[in-house]
């Protein structure tokens, strides 16, 4: 059976793709076993030097590959384009990295050193928002760890991970990373395969820890990059001048469909009405429409599902008398478009605040009290990003404290840089993603202790 992949910007076919028959997981599983056992072999040199002849091949693929993405996502051309070099960038510094034994203790009585082994085959599970890059953020860490993958993208945007994997099999081994295709009728099975040794996974709260429950059935190991209702707090001090562009820019990235985008900005009475302004100016200016077509900054809806889930936020919205704000959408546009939508003055009771919208719509609360408006800030379910905008000071700090989230930004959002660890609190996500914490990840801990 094949399954389409829609272009989101025409609802036209982009592509189609066969599915992984259930049949077929045991020799997937097998065969990647035995890459396993072949490649946990290969030194960290010989390791580095793949990694960054696969880098060389995306970098030579790029033009490809960014095309791709906008065909299957739908972002804008320059916002692939950017994909496609960060996914460059990830994976030169994976190969760079590298996990030295660490002595404990080295004394007359005894010598105790930890190592780190490769964990396994490696499932991996991906989101259809940044599917070459987070696929890049999965893969290459455990190939520089020395484990095999298996990875399930999104059957949303399927094309640039297949392509993926033929880069980096032809510039390693046979079958080091292999893609099965399909729903929830391959990836259950494949998160609890008993020759599977551990699940990292970059999507929904509600999946992830149904995926978890799976995987602690034979205790694998689980990294989870979950959901996000990431708060920013502009202060009093902040100048609006100053920071409205990154604020607009990290709010709707990627259409707002970006786990750590800026998800409620609240703002200080004093600059409301001057950041509402901004904010709604900087919006009109986009260019909306096919991200193929030369200009435009903003592209669809990924798909039909989110589509209406945002226009129902913004409804509901609308009918408890919030100020909506959006610009017209160009006419002739056939795709899944929602314009980038301010939402004034919202109850914090409305989904459109109190829950996880991925996509672009921001909610603009005003406050008076910045310890009054930590309580609002701070999500009871969510904790993966926050931020706080303003001069340096004691206000500053003190909200940077109070903010429990994995990541604070100060006088920024939703940067997330290679060598810097990245991972949610509460339940925004399970153990970290990048630099040398995120590489252990794909590790098992050896300890050896030599009596003397």
């Amino acid at each position: 059976m094949s399954i389409q992949v829609l272009n989101p910007a025409t609802k036209e076919i982009f592509a189609e793709v066969n599915e992984t028959n259930i049949e077929q997981l045991d020799t997937i599983v097998a065969t990647a076993n035995e890459a396993f056992n072949v490649w946990r072999q290969t030194s960290v040199e010989e390791r580095a030097a793949a990694l960054h002849r696969i880098a060389d091949a995306i970098e030579a693929a790029a033009p490809e590959l960014a095309e791709v993405v906008v065909g299957e996502q739908g972002k804008p051309l320059f916002l692939a384009q950017i994909e496609v070099g960060g996914a460059v960038g990830w994976t030169r510094y994976a190969a760079d990295l590298s996990i030295e034994p660490e002595i404990i203790e080295d004394s007359e009585e005894r010598y105790v050193e930890v190592q780190r082994l490769p964990v396994g085959v490696v499932a991996s599970i991906t989101p259809w928002n940044w599917p070459l890059m987070i696929a890049v953020w999965h893969i290459m860490p455990a190939l520089k760890a020395g484990c095999s993958v298996i990875i399930k993208p999104s059957s949303l945007t399927p094309v640039n991970t297949i392509r993926l994997a033929e880069i980096i099999n032809a510039n390693t081994i046979p079958n080091l990373v292999q893609v099965v295709i399909g729903g929830r009728q391959i990836g259950e099975p494949l998160v609890q395969h008993q020759g599977v040794k551990k699940l990292v996974f970059t999507g929904s709260t509600g999946v992830g820890k149904h995926l978890a429950g799976l995987a602690v059935s034979d205790l694998k190991k689980v990294t989870l990059e979950l959901g996000g209702n990431d708060a920013g707090i502009v202060l009093e001090s902040a100048n609006v001048t100053e920071i409205a562009e990154k604020v607009f820019m990290t709010s709707f990235l990627n259409m707002g469909q970006t786990c750590a985008c800026l998800k409620r900005l609240y703002v200080h009475r004093s600059n409301y009405d001057a950041m509402c302004e901004a904010l709604a100016n900087i919006a009109a200016a986009q260019v909306v429409g096919n991200g193929m077509e030369e200009g435009v900054t903003f592209g669809p809806v990924q798909n039909e599902k989110q589509y209406e889930s945002v226009t129902a936020m913004i409804e509901q919205a609308k009918a408890a008398g919030a100020e909506v704000i959006a610009p017209a959408l160009p006419e002739g546009l056939n795709g899944y478009f929602i314009a980038p939508t301010l939402v004034k003055n919202p109850a914090h009771a409305l989904p459109v605040v109190c829950d996880e919208q991925f996509g672009p719509v921001l909610p603009i609360i005003p406050f008076d009290d910045v310890k009054e408006v930590m309580a609002l800030a701070k999500h009871e379910e969510f904790a993966l990003g926050g931020s706080v905008w303003g001069e340096p000071g004691e206000e500053l700090d003190w909200v940077v404290e109070q903010l429990d989230s994995g990541t604070v930004w100060v006088n920024n959002h939703a940067e997330v840089l290679p060598y810097v660890p990245f991972g949610g609190n509460k339940q925004s996500g399970l153990g970290v993603e990048f630099g040398k914490e995120g590489l252990l990840e794909y590790t098992v801990r050896k300890v050896v202790n030599r009596a003397k």
